[in-house]
């Protein structure tokens, strides 16, 4: 506050009495108090720190004109060579060991549901941090009861994983299709053991998570090592014996379809090819599995009324990605365990796929 000059104390007239000068005296120490208050409330609104800023900073504003100008020249979708590519979850090297059976199914694209072709022709943005994904908005509230499913119970966990999956195709769908994104379900093959998929071995060796093959568009996962660990690696029943945990994950591995029919992945592995220095490489690979993260947090959020998530689950949700990420020893690709709960409570809270666009979010956030 600017300095403020005090006036001199006025000279005792007569007749003014002891009840004069003690008004005097009690008037400023009340506006000298006035003032300390004052001073101390401006103090603490400046040094708190605001939690409603987003983190992940959008390259526009949310409106509904279209936020990329006519001018734009056409981004032509990067291509890739299927024998190259690594997936988001599976190291580079190919595991060691060897599967013991093959998985109980095979890959499953859904026949109910076609492919559709976008009714006139569009061009998309399938650059990283403007890509056309960022303007699908919100996902739409939906019915989707996920009961009493056991985690440890393969044929439970299973049916529970195809029922929701299900339940994100109606979710992702349509908001995507009204960008013009071609829009086609993932496959699952879930194992109550070992398989191998198109992108390795699943899981991989001292790993318990699924992952999603962008050759095949499959999520591929087995439920014992995902409810009961696999080596060294707790499952994510032991930390969260909730239903909700896996099945959040299983959101997670779909943001990957996200990302890869939208064009960010194809995007993610040019600038994976093109950086340098293993550190880059691993700074993108972060970025991808936040978004990802991020996005599963929009969909458990989507079905939180009717999952349901009470208000004690989502804190336990809240926790639980507080567990899992990089861990000393591992490579960093998958973010610390502090941004991984930092993404996933900003899909949650935010709840639109423009703040997911970890590719304009500060580094600190992306560790």
């Amino acid at each position: 506050m600017p300095t403020r000059q005090w006036p001199q104390q006025p000279r005792k007239k007569s007749g003014m009495g002891v009840a004069g000068v003690l008004g005097t005296v009690f008037g400023s120490l009340a506006a000298l108090f006035v003032l300390i208050v004052i001073g101390a409330a401006m103090l603490k609104s400046a040094s708190r720190t605001d939690t409603t800023t987003p983190m992940a900073i959008p390259s526009y504003e949310s409106r509904t004109e279209d936020p990329f100008p006519t001018h734009e020249p056409t981004r032509d979708v990067p291509t890739r060579e299927p024998s190259d590519e690594p997936t988001a979850e599976q190291p580079t090297e190919q595991p060691t060991e060897q599967p013991t059976r093959q998985p109980s199914e095979r890959p499953t694209q859904r026949p109910t549901q076609e492919t559709v072709t976008p009714p006139k022709q569009v061009t998309l943005n399938t650059s990283l941090k403007n890509n056309t994904l960022y303007r699908a908005g919100t996902l739409p509230r939906l019915n989707c009861r996920a009961g009493n499913a056991n985690v440890f119970s393969h044929s439970q966990l299973k049916a529970l994983i195809l029922k929701t999956g299900r339940c994100m195709d109606k979710a992702w769908g349509p908001i995507l299709q009204r960008q013009g994104i071609a829009f086609s379900p993932p496959g699952y093959a879930i194992a109550a053991g070992r398989g191998r998929g198109a992108c390795g071995d699943y899981p991989s060796a001292g790993s318990m998570v699924p992952y999603y093959c962008p050759r095949n568009n499959t999520i591929y996962g087995s439920t014992s090592a995902m409810a009961k660990g696999n080596g060294n690696a707790r499952g994510y029943g032991q930390i969260i014996s909730w239903h909700g945990g896996i099945i959040s994950m299983m959101a997670h591995e779909y943001g990957h379809h996200v990302q890869n029919i939208s064009g960010v992945m194809d995007s993610w592995w040019q600038g994976t090819l093109a950086s340098s220095s293993q550190s880059g490489k691993l700074g993108l690979s972060r970025k991808l599995e936040l978004q990802a993260t991020c996005l599963g947090g929009m969909w458990m959020r989507s079905v939180a009324s009717t999952y349901p998530v009470s208000s004690s689950m989502r804190s336990r949700l809240f926790w639980f990605y507080a567990q899992v990420g990089d861990y000393p020893g591992y490579p960093r690709d998958h973010g610390t365990p502090a941004n991984n709960n930092r993404w996933f409570r900003q899909g949650w809270e935010r709840d639109k796929t423009y703040q997911c666009n970890t590719w304009m979010a500060p580094s600190s956030t992306t560790s």
